[in-house]
């Protein structure tokens, strides 16, 4: 793949933060924060943001064309050993079938470089459609930072303090399991929403916690929106903060008085599905570290 005369002049993995060994996962981590931070929508002053964040999604395709040129070494080294292979074959018949041989070695090599070609085309397939994925995960990201800031200023300032919910689930006072939710485990499914300040589960009390929320907005979707693990759901209250106006909490859909907007439809969608993801990876994570202990 063709790169551009001046990006080969830089030092690609320095752009990117990243040493030459770092994994495909760091560099596609890597790639992902550098382009946040330099996207034109971040930085509408800077002339030279489009600039960049081209240069930077050319510097991950210029990362797979290095993996791709490890797979080619590797490829021709195989092909000296055939080689080798096949000049022992050639001594050993060298009078009845040298002729032949010769075409074969010939057809050999040429199926082994038409193989080589498919797997390069693969892989730079492969690398674009990662591009590509990384881009709309950023411009995703980027909405949503729009979409808060813009609703962060419609939130209701005649609440005191911030806001705190209550929550409540099911729980043996002996369960050390805490009935599946750990403090580590509430903050996952909590922070999703907006800036967790603080959350303190009950020593007294099992299967209870309280948890406060940066903004008013944060608080309103969890009671809005949370319903925890599949097998021991959460029951979410209002303790301090709620707005004048809202109801209670609602799992089964949007009311006339609900605090979310007809323009916020679609950013709860996205949510709602980004949550029921990261239910089901907790939960099949806590079966993996439940089948790894000794009974």
């Amino acid at each position: 793949m063709a790169v551009a005369k001046e990006l080969l002049q830089m030092d690609l993995y320095a752009l990117l933060g990243i040493e030459e060994k770092a994994a495909d996962k760091e560099v596609k981590k890597a790639y992902r924060q550098k382009a946040l931070s330099c996207h034109p929508d971040k930085n509408p002053d800077n002339p030279r943001a489009a600039e960049l964040f081209h240069q930077l999604s050319q510097a991950l395709e210029a990362t797979y064309d290095k993996v791709r040129k490890a797979k080619k070494q590797a490829a021709e080294r195989t092909q000296k050993l055939d080689e080798k292979r096949k000049k022992v074959k050639l001594d050993l018949e060298a009078r009845e079938r040298q002729a032949q041989a010769q075409g074969s070695e010939e057809e050999e090599e040429s199926r082994g470089a038409s193989t080589l070609e498919q797997e390069i085309a693969r892989l730079r397939e492969e690398g674009s459609r990662q591009l590509e994925e990384q881009q709309r995960l950023i411009q995703e990201q980027i909405r949503q930072d729009r979409e808060q800031r813009l609703s962060g200023k419609a939130e209701n300032t005649e609440s005191k303090g911030t806001p705190k919910l209550k929550l409540k689930w099911k729980c043996q006072k002996e369960d050390e399991s805490q009935g599946g939710y750990s403090q580590d485990v509430l903050l996952q499914l909590l922070k999703k929403y907006g800036e967790v300040l603080n959350l303190v589960l009950s020593r007294k009390k099992a299967g209870t916690a309280v948890v406060e929320f940066a903004t008013v907005k944060a608080a309103e979707l969890a009671v809005q929106n949370e319903v925890g693990l599949v097998d021991n759901p959460l029951k979410i209250s209002w303790l301090e903060g709620q707005p004048r106006g809202t109801a209670g909490p609602s799992h089964s859909g949007q009311s006339k008085g609900s605090v979310l907007s007809e323009r916020d439809y679609e950013s709860l969608v996205m949510m709602r599905m980004r949550q029921a993801a990261e239910r089901q990876q907790l939960i099949a994570r806590m079966q993996q570290e439940d089948e790894g202990q000794p009974t």
